[in-house]
């Protein structure tokens, strides 16, 4: 399972020009999933994400985690994550989970992240989405359950 983790001061996430999500000071979080990935993928990529310590604390250090900072998590899917471009020019996506799987760990995701006390908003799995943000930092942070990087 891979993420893209981008503090942001605002994000929002629009379908057919409206606007489906929506969180203010927190993460937007890009989400691939891969073929193998598993339940204790996502429970590893959740509990990183949810333990990160990149919100400023008094003394202006990267110190606080986003259920200090009380923030919300807008959680976008995005199979493109999985993209192999090593070859030739067009992407290969065999590494992707199937879109039934993805949408499944996508979901828990969501239930997931709500139990641990985070407020999230989502795009809409496979819709055509617009993404806007202000990334705070900037800070944008790489995930990878299998810890390629």
């Amino acid at each position: 399972m891979r993420s893209v983790v981008q503090r942001v001061s605002q994000s929002c996430v629009r379908v057919d020009g409206e606007i489906v999500g929506q969180i203010g000071k927190g993460f937007l979080v890009l989400l691939g999933v891969g073929g193998n990935d598993t339940s204790q993928d996502l429970d590893w990529m959740v509990d990183k994400i949810i333990g990160l310590r990149v919100f400023e604390d008094e003394a202006g250090k990267m110190n606080r985690s986003i259920l200090e900072e009380k923030g919300g998590i807008l959680l976008v899917s995005q199979f493109t994550l999985y993209g192999d471009c090593r070859k030739g020019r067009r992407p290969s996506f065999s590494s992707a989970a199937s879109p039934e799987k993805a949408k499944a760990l996508y979901e828990e995701a969501i239930s997931k992240i709500v139990l641990r006390g985070v407020h999230v908003e989502t795009g809409i799995f496979q819709a055509d989405m617009k993404v806007e943000l202000v990334n705070d930092g900037p800070v944008t942070l790489l995930l990878d359950s299998e810890k390629t990087f």
